[in-house]
């Protein structure tokens, strides 16, 4: 089981450990009433602690992260590639390919997951608490939290300085002018069970784009999403007039050029929320869409 130690400072010399873990620390109120159900959840000097103890300056308050629980349900495993980028005892960056997608799902009950994915290498025990979700045709970085308590600090950190995500796409047509920021609420396309679109009543997104390479009919952009929501970068490209190659819904369908939607999970800077470790992550352009630009912008855009 993970830990986390804090040494008390002087400024909290008589904080209960409750008001540390809740104050400090970020603990849930159901997270700190599973700790203190925990043998070994709440330590003060080597010692099992109450919430209710006071602190002295120099104490030693150690604290379990992990998940105090089993997993809701059988997690459906298989042997699926999915390359693991980085790893510690807190989190994971995965590599995810097209065609998989985070959490088994009624309507593609035979589709590759993530989470199964993982529950085959580290068996059916992991929990999985994936904190930046793609969608089943994306490629790219992807963020997996070990225990709830550590995905709750991640999501406290997305779309901020400390958790940063820069995607390639490669577009039909390109934006004009070549550097610039979508500024459009997105919400619920009525015609359609899954689309979005802008809508004046939609919520607040912003997404930044910049032209890398532009060709006759097909330009390769850097997207930085301020907001997080549904098919975002799709949707906003398509706003544009420029919709990403292979989107079959909000452009063209086109499986000869490339059978899904052109968009890659391309680099990741990221706090770690445990750390304080300052992560660089990269994965490289997929074959797929490396083969829709010239080699050389390939090779400029994995540097």
């Amino acid at each position: 089981m993970e830990t986390i130690t804090r040494i008390i400072g002087p400024e909290e010399d008589g904080a209960t450990v409750r008001h540390i873990l809740k104050g400090a620390l970020h603990f849930s109120t159901h997270a700190i009433a599973r700790l203190t159900r925990a043998e070994t959840g709440i330590l003060v000097n080597g010692r099992r602690a109450r919430t209710v103890d006071l602190l002295r300056a120099g104490d030693v308050l150690q604290v379990e992260t992990g998940d105090h629980r089993p997993p809701k349900a059988d997690i459906p495993a298989g042997d699926w590639p999915l390359p693991i980028l980085w790893e510690d005892g807190h989190l994971l960056v995965v590599n995810k390919p097209a065609g998989m997608t985070a959490h088994a799902s009624n309507f593609l009950p035979d589709t590759p997951t993530v989470a199964g994915a993982l529950a085959w290498q580290r068996g059916g025990n992991f929990l999985f608490h994936p904190v930046s979700r793609l969608d089943k045709g994306t490629t790219g970085l992807m963020v997996v939290a070990k225990s709830g308590y550590v995905h709750d600090l991640l999501r406290r950190s997305l779309h901020t300085p400390r958790f940063r995500r820069e995607y390639r796409a490669v577009c039909v047509g390109c934006p004009s002018p070549s550097e610039g920021t979508v500024d459009a609420p997105i919400g619920r396309d009525e015609s359609s069970v899954v689309a979005r679109r802008v809508r004046p009543d939609g919520q607040r997104a912003v997404s930044h784009y910049q032209v890398l390479w532009r060709g006759d009919a097909l330009s390769l952009l850097q997207l930085v999403p301020e907001t997080g929501r549904t098919h975002q970068l799709r949707v906003h490209m398509a706003h544009l007039g420029c919709p990403l190659a292979g989107d079959w819904l909000y452009g063209t369908e086109d499986p000869d050029l490339i059978p899904r939607p052109a968009l890659h999970s391309f680099a990741l800077d990221l706090t770690h929320p445990v750390t304080g470790e300052v992560l660089h992550l990269t994965a490289p352009l997929p074959e797929d869409m490396a083969r829709l630009i010239p080699r050389e912008e390939t090779d400029a855009t994995h540097s």
